[in-house]
């Protein structure tokens, strides 16, 4: 697996509140992304989003929606998640662990007719994670599995 880069960060506040795009954050054990409403979960305090996989998702449906649409908090490029539960993953100065596959919901076909069964195959919807270590992340930071 090679390098890739952060090419997007965004949180809500709460459920089903709009998300908000930020160029840079903190990122701690106890909160997860500073801001962000499910920082205190157990077992996703941050979710990640491959650019790539979100393409293929959109070319399927034909559609050119933003990745914020599937309301992950981290958007990647050069990083493929499929199969990597248990990985440390390295984003500037912060680690996460993958804990599991972001499995989509009703709320993607909610935003987008067809959304859920675009996401599906391959983790196109991404990974779930757990903060190992904190510290401050910003657009751009390199990404790399340790």
């Amino acid at each position: 697996m090679r390098n890739g880069k952060l090419k997007g960060i965004a949180i809500r506040k709460e459920s089903r509140a709009p998300m908000e795009l930020l160029n840079a954050a903190d990122v701690s054990i106890d909160l997860g992304i500073d801001g962000d409403f499910r920082g205190k979960h157990v077992t996703r305090q941050v979710t990640l989003l491959a650019e790539e996989d979100w393409g293929d998702a959109c070319s399927d449906l034909g559609a050119d929606l933003p990745w914020t649409t599937r309301r992950a908090n981290l958007l990647t490029d050069g990083i493929s998640f499929e199969n990597t539960i248990g990985s440390h993953l390295q984003i500037g100065e912060i680690v996460l662990q993958v804990t599991g596959e972001t499995q989509p919901c009703s709320r993607m076909d909610e935003a987008y007719s067809g959304l859920q069964d675009a996401l599906t195959p391959a983790w196109r919807g991404g990974v779930l994670c757990l903060v190992v270590t904190g510290g401050r992340i910003q657009m751009g930071d390199s990404i790399r599995f340790k």
